[in-house]
C-alpha cells in the first residue's frame, strides 16, 4: 500500500464521500453549487482586492484602515504564493479529477475535467479570503465566512470537479501560504524600507534576480514539455510551450527574421539607459519600476542572444479567446510600467496637494 492509499484515499473513504455528496445532491441545487463555484473562483480576487482597498481608504479610523491596508497587502502575497505552490502541485501530482476515476457515476456541471485535481484551486483561494478578513470579522462575520468556505468546497464535490481529499488539500494550503505571508512581510518591510538609502546595487539585484528567475522558468518549459504541449490548470489559464519571435504578446511575430536583431539591439539600447537612470537617486517606487523593466529587457534580449526566439509560457484565455502567449519576462516589463505610473501619480498628488496647502 503507499502513502497515497492512507493520505489521499483514505481508505477507499474518500471516493465513497464524493459519491455520497455528489449522487445525494438534488438537481434542484444545481444553480446553488454553480454560484458558489463562482464566487469561490480565482477569478473573484481582484474584487476582493478592490473591496480592501476601498474599505482601508474609506475607514473613519486611521488605525482601522492601516489594518484592513495590511489585510490587503498579506492578501496578495499570499495570493501570489498559493498559486505558485498549487501549480506546482498539480503538475507534479496530476491526480486524475472524479469523471476520470468513476466515469458516467459523477453527476458534472459544467465541462467535464480530467486532470490535476489536486489541490482544489476554489478551496485554496476561499481559505485564502478566509485567512484575510477573519482579523477584520466579528463573531457573525467569521461564521459567515467559514459557511462561504464550505459552501464553494460543497460545489465543487457537488459539480463533480474534486474528491473531498482535494478540498481539504486547499484549505490546507489557503492558510499555510497566508500565515507564510504574515511572517515574510514583517522580514521585507525593513529592506523596503531602507532601499531608499542603499546603494544602487540594490536595484541591479532586482533586476538580475528578475533575469535569473525568468530564465529558470523557460529553462523548466522547455525541459518539461514538447513544443505546443498546452497543460491547462485552471479553467482561465494554461502553461503552454510556444517560441515567439516578436516582441511581448506577440507583436511583430510575423515579420520576416530581421525583428531578431532589433530587439537585441533595441533592448540593450534600453536596458544601458536604465542602467543610467538606475545610477541616480530616485524614489523607492520608481527605482523599483526601471530595475523591473531591465530585468524583464535583458530577460527576453537573452532569448534572442541564445534561442533566436522568445519562450512564451502563460496563457490566460475566456472560453475561446486567448490573450497572447506570455512570459514573466513580459510580467516584469508590466510590473516596472505600472510601478512608474503609480510613482506619476503620486508625485503629481503630492505636488497639488503642496500647491492648495501653500
Amino acid at each position: 500500500m503507499s502513502w497515497k492509499f492512507f493520505l489521499y484515499d483514505w481508505g477507499g473513504l474518500n471516493i465513497a464521500l464524493f459519491q455520497a455528496i455528489n449522487t445525494g445532491t438534488p438537481a434542484a441545487l444545481g444553480p446553488l453549487a454553480w454560484f458558489f463555484s463562482l464566487v469561490g473562483s480565482y477569478w473573484t480576487a481582484p474584487l476582493t482586492m478592490l473591496g480592501l482597498w476601498w474599505w482601508s481608504k474609506s475607514a473613519t479610523n486611521p488605525a482601522r484602515g492601516a489594518v484592513v491596508l495590511h489585510r490587503l497587502i498579506g492578501f496578495s502575497v499570499a495570493f501570489l504564493l498559493a498559486l505558485l505552490v498549487a501549480t506546482v502541485l498539480k503538475l507534479w501530482l496530476d491526480f486524475p479529477r472524479p469523471p476520470a476515476v468513476l466515469g458516467d457515476m459523477v453527476s458534472v456541471i459544467g465541462n467535464i475535467e480530467r486532470h490535476y485535481s489536486l489541490p482544489s484551486g476554489h478551496s485554496t483561494y476561499t481559505a485564502l479570503v478566509v485567512g484575510a478578513l477573519w482579523p477584520l470579522m466579528g463573531r457573525r462575520g467569521r461564521l459567515g465566512l467559514m459557511l462561504y468556505a464550505m459552501l464553494v468546497g460543497w460545489s465543487r464535490i457537488a459539480a463533480g470537479m474534486h474528491f473531498p481529499a482535494d478540498v481539504l488539500a486547499g484549505w490546507g494550503l489557503g492558510l499555510s501560504c497566508t500565515a507564510l505571508a504574515g511572517w515574510l512581510i514583517p522580514l521585507a518591510a525593513p529592506m523596503w524600507q531602507s532601499a531608499r538609502r542603499t546603494s544602487v546595487w540594490v536595484w541591479y539585484a532586482v533586476a538580475a534576480g528578475a533575469v535569473m528567475i525568468d530564465q529558470l522558468a523557460k529553462f523548466a518549459i522547455t525541459r518539461a514539455f514538447a513544443y505546443g504541449e498546452q497543460v491547462e490548470i485552471t479553467p482561465f489559464f494554461n502553461l503552454v510551450y510556444v517560441l515567439n519571435p516578436g516582441a511581448a504578446f506577440s507583436f511583430l511575430a510575423s515579420a520576416g527574421g530581421w525583428q531578431r536583431y532589433f530587439f537585441i539591439a533595441l533592448g540593450l539600447v534600453v536596458s544601458v539607459w536604465l542602467g543610467r537612470m538606475l545610477r541616480q537617486q530616485r524614489p523607492r517606487l520608481e527605482a523599483a519600476g526601471y530595475s523591473l523593466i531591465l530585468g524583464g529587457a535583458l530577460g527576453n534580449v537573452a532569448d534572442r542572444v541564445l534561442r533566436g526566439q522568445v519562450v512564451d509560457f502563460l496563457d490566460f484565455h475566456w472560453r475561446l479567446a486567448h490573450w497572447p502567449a506570455f512570459n514573466l519576462a513580459d510580467v516584469t516589463i508590466s510590473a516596472g510600467a505600472v510601478c512608474l505610473l503609480l510613482a506619476v501619480v503620486i508625485q503629481r498628488g503630492a505636488t497639488a496637494e503642496g500647491e492648495l496647502s501653500g
